[in-house]
């Protein structure tokens, strides 16, 4: 009996054989365009399974690049394998140093001195990105920003981070400061499969601090479906960077955009890759295999610099993490994505561009504060406490604006200077010289500013008093004084 199957690889090439030969030379053009592309990249792309690391896309995947802020993340899991190791605890306190203060913004801005626990120190820093908490926390750990940079170098070697070297914690500009997509990627599965009793920390809404509430900088959590993680990042030389990741029907894929135009297009470009991984796409057969994330080449280069781009002089506005180039979108959009977050029915029209733009889903945020642990009404009071402390500068600052403001425009003031300028020559007898002989005394209307009715009422007065009071009126003082 014979077989009718057909080798795997006769097939294959009876089907190349099908194939125009427009799309035959089609295909050879863009496998030959590729490295050029990643010779010139400005955007790096890579979409991967969570449990299976298997790679579903890939563009410039292996090419060096800036992490800036998504350096946290390996701050975080640094810290937090010292939590779960006994090393320290989320409650331990550590204090801001002059150095942790000084680091640019975004910040929290304590004072030095100031204490945060490690929990606290943790949530500010992955939801405001906060730079000084990320040094806190390096400092606290690792004893020094170099004692836990060499902490988390040697943390990404065990993990298989080939492309990846680290100077400080928080990612502020530093040519030693370099990673990749790729090894963004095996972090984030680092996080998933090593510490996941405290991954809560990697997709909290929002903060707030006193008064203030700060929303995640990745604008996935709250209005892409499912959205579980994890961190943004940005400077000038790497552009807007992104990794996210998020669960549908138990299936969680992770995605990591480097070098977006802006803060809402990385965000974009994530819940695009995400969209169509969840999707079921019946010719994904005919895709390529791609292998798993680890076995990705890495590609010998140096990182590109993005700085004219993002922050040259044909920029609008200036760029930062907190980029939010597109507002709110209608009230319609805005209520899709409500009715799909609770109903976890899409709208078919609702699409990621849409998602993004729109409000996040409305959740209360995560209390923070300084000082040590505290429970139930005691955080209350801690967060009060401040507010209050922040408060009374600001507000003491506008009190004496205003009160100046009423000062300077006040009528009553303008006419109080004659009425000085009176007082001092009534006080001062001595500068007026009296002839010998007579007695001369100042006039009352002249002395105390008094209107000419009472002038009047005062000349009556000494009419009436009769010859012994006429030394006492002003004429005489006026006709017989001399400078």
């Amino acid at each position: 009996m014979h077989s009718f199957i057909v080798p795997l690889p006769k097939l294959i090439a009876r089907f190349r054989r099908s194939l125009p030969v427009w799309m035959v030379l089609a295909a050879g053009l863009m496998v030959a365009v590729a490295p050029l592309r990643a010779a010139h990249a400005t955007e790096a792309h890579l979409l991967i399974e969570a449990d299976s690391g298997k790679v579903l896309e890939a563009e410039n995947a292996t090419y060096p690049w800036y992490p800036a802020s998504l350096t946290k993340m390996m701050t975080a899991y640094v810290t937090l394998t010292a939590v779960k190791q006994g090393r320290i605890t989320l409650d331990t306190l550590f204090a801001v140093s002059p150095t942790a203060a000084a680091q640019s913004p975004s910040k929290m801005g304590f004072r030095p001195g100031t204490q945060v626990t490690v929990d606290n120190a943790l949530k500010m820093m992955l939801v405001k990105s906060a730079n000084d908490m990320a040094v806190v926390l390096a400092e606290g750990v690792g004893g020094s920003i170099d004692g836990f940079s060499a902490e988390m170098n040697a943390a990404a070697q065990r993990l298989g981070m080939t492309q990846t070297s680290y100077v400080n914690p928080n990612g502020l500009p530093a040519d030693g400061q370099i990673t990749s997509a790729r090894d963004l990627a095996i972090l984030a599965r680092a996080i998933i499969h090593d510490l996941p009793e405290y991954e809560y920390f990697m997709h909290i809404p929002s903060i707030r601090y006193g008064r203030r509430v700060t929303h995640n900088f990745n604008k996935l959590i709250g209005r892409f479906p499912g959205a579980d993680g994890f961190k943004t990042g940005f400077i000038c030389a790497s552009g807007y960077n992104l990794v996210g990741s998020a669960t549908q029907n138990g299936k969680r894929l992770i995605a990591v955009v480097l070098g977006a135009s802006s803060g809402t297009m990385r965000a974009v470009r994530v819940a695009q890759m995400l969209e169509r991984g969840f999707a079921n796409n019946t010719l994904s057969w005919l895709r390529p295999a791609l292998g798993t994330v680890d076995n990705l080449a890495p590609i010998a280069a140096a990182p590109p610099n993005l700085r004219d781009e993002m922050c040259g002089p044909k920029r609008k506005h200036p760029a930062s993490d907190e980029d939010d180039d597109i507002a709110a979108n209608t009230t319609a959009t805005g209520a899709a994505v409500m009715s799909f977050l609770s109903t976890g029915v899409q709208p078919p029209t609702l699409r990621p561009v849409d998602m993004i733009a729109a409000a996040p889903a409305l959740s209360d945020p995560v209390v923070v504060y300084t000082g040590p642990t505290r429970t139930g009404a005691a955080i209350a009071v801690a967060a009060e406490a401040d507010a209050a402390r922040d408060a009374p500068p600001k507000a003491k600052k506008r009190s004496n604006i205003a009160h100046s403001k009423r000062d300077t425009s006040s009528a009553p003031k303008a006419e109080a200077k004659p009425e000085a300028a009176a007082d001092r020559k009534s006080k001062h007898p001595a500068s007026v010289t009296i002839k010998p002989g007579t007695t001369a005394k100042p006039s009352a209307a002249k002395s105390t500013g008094t209107k000419g009715a009472d002038a009047k009422g005062a000349h009556a007065k000494q009419a009436a008093a009769g010859p012994a009071a006429k030394p006492k009126q002003a004429g005489s003082a006026k006709s017989e004084a001399k400078p």
